[in-house]
């Protein structure tokens, strides 16, 4: 038996297809079989040639995402820890926090409070959920557009 050191050019594509896919929607409910759908493979043959591509498997990179955008809006608006756990696509707050700390390093109010220090001008919280709400509109147009293909 051989191992796989990376997909073969040919799957990559589709494998960028699902993380895209992920960078896009992150804060929607991403699960396996719609990431796989989204390359055009098996849930299994996909999360094997995720992994061993990106060296995470679909959800940790769906988690990661997540988290990255966490510290933007914790760093950059007025919002609580637990609007922007849910404005991530979080569901739990415990979760979210215990990802965070594992990612960060430390906890999202300890990460604000330290970012609040400096000063920086924030952006109001309704423009934030303003700015998601035409995002989450334009996307489910799209979607709508393509199921009546």
């Amino acid at each position: 038996m051989t191992s796989i050191s990376r997909a073969p050019g040919d799957v990559l594509v589709h494998l960028r297809r699902a993380r895209d896919l992920a960078d896009r929607e992150y804060a929607e409910p991403l699960d396996l079989d719609r990431l796989a759908a989204a390359a055009g493979l098996s849930k299994y043959h996909f999360l094997r040639l995720f992994k061993v591509t990106y060296g995470v498997t679909p959800a940790e990179y769906v988690s990661r995402r997540r988290i990255e955008r966490a510290q933007d809006l914790l760093r950059a608006t007025n919002l609580t820890v637990t609007e922007v756990c849910h404005a991530v696509g979080f569901t739990s707050l415990g979760s979210f926090s215990s990802r965070f700390r594992a990612v960060v390093g430390e906890s999202p109010s300890d990460f604000q409070a330290r970012w609040a220090a400096t000063g920086a001008p924030r952006i109001p919280g309704c423009y934030v959920f303003m700015w998601g709400l035409a995002e989450r509109s334009a996307i489910e147009e799209k979607r709508e557009g393509k199921a009546r293909s």
